[in-house]
Order: structure tokens, then C-alpha cells, then sequence
């Protein structure tokens, strides 16, 4: 396995949060190569590169870039997305508290593209700690006089889930309930108080220097022709050596784990595997054997690489169990807005706990799988389609668990 450090090259090297640092290691050196071209030309070697959003999504980076206006009358925002809330997922914070520079860098590239002149970075309310190091990085940032273009400013959220969701990050920032909003017909950008709007994670943002400074065809060197590059993956739950570990996409599952992971913690077998949060359809381990860690493998076997944050479980899971652990964030965390979602959410938490308290029947195994066809494609962003297929993903490849339960 070839060694891949885009993002985290600095990530071993001791104090290299701090801007000197950080220099020392080639940090900022990409916007000389900025100056070569223009505004245009970045948004078509990013198109070129086939960046694709890390976030969860993974929808092309460059096309999202092009719905910015570069010749309108108003002005233009970029706000990058550090909420993450998603179970499972680290990854982002890692890059804050080991190479914050390495994310300015990516603002300024970024906002030169977009012809914007002020960055938001939306970071989940509990990150606080993180908050500070990031903060302490722009401090240094704008002393250097790297900022004289471009305005950073991080905004707090107060820990909501929901807000990790691209428009509900964008109401939240506006002062209003974190709800997601109405999708539009068309592609277009996002809207930050009737402003065209740039929403990309932080991981996206942290790819651009290295593009930037390197060209297209670097960052196509590694990954599959339609997953280009690399993604980094969080590993926790029953796993020898946890932790967050940068790799190319298309490489094997079992080899990504074995070889940074160290196995199944105890030498025991695997099970079940989560491979992107909690959000992505559950994998078994005989599934594992066979993929390859890119969007259309695990797209094609009806999950998803979602934000890379594999959760393993071993021989030993109690399934019933894990789904119960799974539903409870959601029900907590779910926004109120759709009826299918709320109720849904909600009364799924519900049968499984009657499940688990040895109240249940057959029916009710059959009744979360309704329930989940109810919360599917019916509400107004994803959260209800993830939770429905969460369920039917656990109880179609684990039936056997619950109906023992039920028994």
C-alpha cells in the first residue's frame, strides 16, 4: 500500500499548528502558484482534478464552484462546513488541530476562485477546544499578512446535528432555527442572507492547495478514474488501533483496516461494518471482503462512503442493540420540520426498545420496516432517508437477530 499524504502530511510533525511551522513544511506556497491564473482557470483545474466533496456527498467540488457568479452585482460567501456531528466522524477536527494552516491556505485559494471576499467556518458547538486552535491560526494568518484579501470569521453552532446539513448551516449562520430549506428546481448556488453561497467541508477546502500547487493530473495520480484521490478515513468501534488515517480511494476495505487498523480489536472476527457514519446502509463482513473504498462501490452494494467514518463491530454485537444505540441519535437529534421524520424517528426508537425489553412481536419487526418506507424520499432533507435506511439495512441482513428477539 502506497503512502498517500495530501491532507495530512504535516500531521507527525510536532507543533505544526503554528503558522512557523507550517512554513517551514511548505505551507502557503501554493498561492504563488495562485497568481499564475486566473479566477476561471482555478475552478477548471479543480474540475480537472475531479474533487469531489468530502463532506458526505460527493458531488464535484468544480461544478459546485461555477454556480458562483463572478461578475454579479452582489457579493459572494464561502462557508465552510466543521459541524461534524455525524457519528463516527473525526476527520476534521484532525486537520484543525494538526494543520489549521493547511485550511486557511484552501479559504484563500477558494475565495480567489469564487471572487469572494469573506469566509464563515460553521463549527459544531462542542468543538470548542478546536475552536481555539483554529482561531489562534487565522490570528497568525492575518499578522503574517496572508489575509489582506480575505476575512475569516468562525461561527459557533450550538450542537446541533441538523446543521451539518448544507442549508440548515446557512439559517443557523443567519440567526434563525437550524431547519433544512426547500431544494430548488434547478442547480444553483446556496444563499446566505439572498447572497450566492459556496458550502464545502473543511476536508474539501484542505484538498485545493495541494491541487493547486501541483495541477490536476497530481491529485488524478492517485484514487480510481471516478473517485480521484484520497479520502481521510476514521476508524473506531472494535478496531485494534483507531484513529483517523489518509489513504486513496479504491484500495481494498480489508486491507485499509488490517493494515492502519490492526484488525479486529482481540483478535476477533468482524461482523459488521458502518463504512461512512451512521448514516450508511450497515455492511456484513462477508461484504467487506469484496470492496474496494470508493463512492461507486459502495454505492453500487446500496451504501454509502458518506464521510469515510467506519464504525467496526465484532462477533460479539448484540444487533439489536447497535440499531437501538443508532435510533436514540436520531430521534434526539431529528430537526421537527417533516412529520414522517419526526413521528418516524421517533416511534422507531420506541418498537426497538420494546424489542429489547422482550415486549416485542413479529410484527413489530415488520412495522419498522413500513415505518422506514414512510420516512424514505418523503421529507425535506436526507435525515429521514438515512435513518430508513439504517433499519432496513440491520433488520434485512440480521432478520435472524431480531426475530430471536422477538421470540
Amino acid at each position: 500500500m502506497r503512502e498517500c499524504k495530501i491532507v495530512s502530511s504535516k500531521f507527525d510533525i510536532e507543533n505544526s499548528h503554528t503558522l512557523e511551522v507550517a512554513k517551514a513544511h511548505g505551507a502557503y506556497e501554493s498561492l504563488t502558484k495562485m497568481q499564475e491564473f486566473t479566477p476561471t482557470e482555478i475552478i477548471k483545474i479543480i474540475k480537472d482534478a475531479n474533487l469531489r466533496g468530502k463532506g458526505g456527498g460527493g458531488a464535484s467540488a468544480g461544478e459546485k464552484w461555477e454556480l458562483i457568479p463572478q461578475d454579479g452585482d452582489k457579493p459572494s460567501y464561502l462557508a465552510v462546513n466543521c459541524d461534524e456531528s455525524e457519528p463516527g466522524t473525526f476527520k476534521d477536527r484532525k486537520i484543525i488541530t494538526y494543520d489549521p494552516h493547511l485550511l486557511i491556505e484552501g479559504i484563500i485559494l477558494t475565495c480567489y476562485a469564487i471572487k469572494s471576499k469573506h469566509a464563515y467556518i460553521y463549527i459544531r458547538g462542542e468543538y470548542k477546544e478546536y475552536q481555539d486552535i483554529l482561531q489562534n491560526a487565522i490570528d497568525e494568518a492575518y499578522e503574517d499578512g496572508l489575509l489582506n484579501q480575505t476575512d475569516i470569521t468562525i461561527h459557533r453552532g450550538a450542537g446541533a446535528y441538523i446543521c451539518g446539513e448544507k442549508s440548515a448551516l446557512l439559517e443557523s449562520m443567519e440567526g434563525k432555527r437550524g431547519h433544512p430549506r426547500l431544494k430548488p428546481k434547478q442547480k444553483e448556488p446556496e444563499w446566505f442572507f439572498g447572497n450566492p453561497t459556496l458550502v464545502n467541508n473543511v476536508e474539501t477546502i484542505a484538498s485545493v492547495p495541494f491541487i493547486v500547487a501541483n495541477g490536476a493530473d497530481a491529485y488524478r495520480a492517485y484514487g480510481t478514474q471516478k473517485s480521484p484521490g484520497t479520502l481521510l478515513f476514521a476508524m473506531s468501534g472494535h478496531v485494534q488501533n483507531p484513529g483517523v488515517y489518509e489513504a486513496e480511494f479504491g484500495i481494498s476495505m480489508m486491507e485499509y483496516i488490517n493494515h492502519y487498523g490492526g484488525g479486529v480489536k482481540n483478535g476477533k472476527k468482524l461482523k459488521a461494518l458502518i463504512p461512512g457514519g451512521v448514516s450508511c446502509g450497515l455492511l456484513t463482513a462477508d461484504e467487506c471482503e469484496k470492496l474496494t473504498l470508493d463512492y461507486e462501490a459502495l454505492r453500487d452494494i446500496g451504501s454509502s462512503l458518506g464521510t469515510g467514518g467506519m464504525i467496526l463491530m465484532d462477533e460479539d454485537t448484540d444487533m439489536v442493540e447497535a440499531l437501538k444505540n443508532i435510533l436514540e441519535f436520531y430521534h434526539e437529534e431529528s430537526c421537527g420540520q417533516c412529520t414522517p421524520c419526526r413521528e418516524g424517528t421517533g416511534w422507531s426508537d420506541k418498537i426497538v426498545a420494546k424489542i429489547l425489553d422482550k415486549r416485542g412481536s413479529a410484527d413489530d419487526i415488520d412495522k419498522l420496516l413500513e415505518l422506514a418506507d414512510t420516512m424514505n424520499g418523503k421529507t425535506i432533507c436526507v435525515f429521514a432517508p438515512s435513518v430508513s435506511t439504517v433499519i432496513v439495512s440491520f433488520i434485512t441482513k440480521f432478520r435472524d437477530e431480531f426475530e430471536r428477539a422477538v421470540s
